[in-house]
Order: C-alpha cells, then structure tokens, then sequence
C-alpha cells in the first residue's frame, strides 16, 4: 500500500474534525494558520497543502483577506437521510447494522495498516472516553473521536466516507438510550478489549472485540 503524505493525513484528520464533529460548524472560521497547524502537530507548510486539498473537495472556503472559513456545503456531506435519528428508532438500528458491517473490518485492517503514531493516538483517544465516563463529562465527541480514528487507521477511502454514519449513531444512541448507566459500563469494558488487540495489532480480536461492542450496544438499546 502506498503511503499516504503528512498533507493527505493531515486533510483526512481535519476532513473528521469538520465532517464527523462538526467542529467548527457550517460557515465557520478556522483557527488562524499558526495556531491550527499547532493544534494539530504539522508545519504550516503541510498544512497549506491540506487546506488546499479540502477547499477543492469542497469543505472549505479560502475568503482572500478574512481567511479559510468552512462551507456551508458541508452540512449535506454523506447525510445518508439520518439527521432525524433521535426520533426513528427503526433507522437507528439500520444505522448500527450498517456499523457492524464495516467498522469491525476496519479494525482488522486498522492493525495492518495503521502507523505507530496512528496507533499511539487511538489508544490515547480510548483512554479518554473511559475517562469522560469515570468523571460523567459528556463522551459523545470523545467517544466518535476513537472509533473514527480506528476507521482513518484502516487508509481505506471509502470506509472513511462512512465516517459520518459512527458520530451519528454514537450521539444518537447516548441521548435516546434508556440505559445510559449500563451503556457507558459496557463501552468502557468494550473499549478495554479493542484496545487490548489494536495495541497488539491483532486483527482476528480487534475485529471481534468491535463486532462485540456493537452487537452488545444494540442488545442494550433493544435494536434487536
């Protein structure tokens, strides 16, 4: 597989940033040059390119003396016809049943693929979500994070049009499900397990770790 440049990684993780977590929102400013290329570890040079790469997808817009702003486009980016969820039970459970077909695929492949900085930063966002739960700080934005970052590891460009799908399932099922306690005890124990194989770079476990925590998620939120 050919490698992709820090540019393209770097347009990917802000292609999720904008995309999937909707941060900043639809007409938005960027953080200035400096500080954004800061934030995210790369130097402004990498980052140029980057911008570059999305304002011709589409996702940013370039204003010449106010700066790159994103697009209003971006709120019908890979909708897939699911911005009602909270409301359609039914809907969400195709939604988790779309997941369960692709994300533990991409956990294999995230373990034969990912680069050890990718892995390192997996582990690092898992950690977090356990401790948003441990601390009841809100674990929607932390907990799509990880499983998107699990996704962009796997370098399937496809797969990460999915991405979308996960932050809206995950948002979805915290809010509207009626066993939040329970959800968030599983989550920290499936999250453990993922982990476990991802560091080991085990791609038979991880794949099953994660077709467990889905399969567990839906059991819990009656999707069955």
């Amino acid at each position: 597989m050919e490698k992709k440049s820090l540019a393209q990684q770097t347009a990917e993780r802000l292609y999720t940033k904008i995309v999937v977590e909707g941060r900043p929102g639809p007409g938005k400013k960027l953080p200035n040059e400096l500080e954004l290329s800061q934030e995210l570890g790369v130097s402004r040079t990498t980052l140029r390119e980057a911008i570059r790469t999305l304002t011709a997808q589409g996702i940013l817009e370039v204003r010449r003396g106010k700066g790159t702003f994103v697009s209003q486009k971006v709120e019908a980016i890979d909708d897939f016809g699911f911005r009602d969820l909270s409301r359609v039970k039914g809907q969400l459970k195709d939604l988790f049943e779309l997941r369960m077909i692709f994300e533990p695929s991409a956990a294999r492949l995230a373990c034969e693929r990912a680069t050890d900085e990718e892995i390192t930063d997996i582990l690092e966002k898992g950690r977090a979500v356990e401790r948003y739960i441990q601390t009841g700080v809100d674990r929607v934005a932390a907990d799509g994070a990880f499983h998107a970052a699990i996704v962009r590891a796997a370098h399937n460009e496809f797969m990460m049009r999915l991405l979308p799908v996960i932050n809206r399932a995950i948002s979805t099922s915290v809010v509207a499900g009626e066993h939040r306690e329970q959800m968030a005890d599983d989550t920290c124990q499936d999250h453990a397990l993922i982990m476990y194989f991802l560091a080991r770079r085990d791609g038979a476990g991880a794949e099953h770790a994660v077709a467990i925590h889905m399969r567990r998620t839906m059991d819990v939120m009656g999707l069955e």
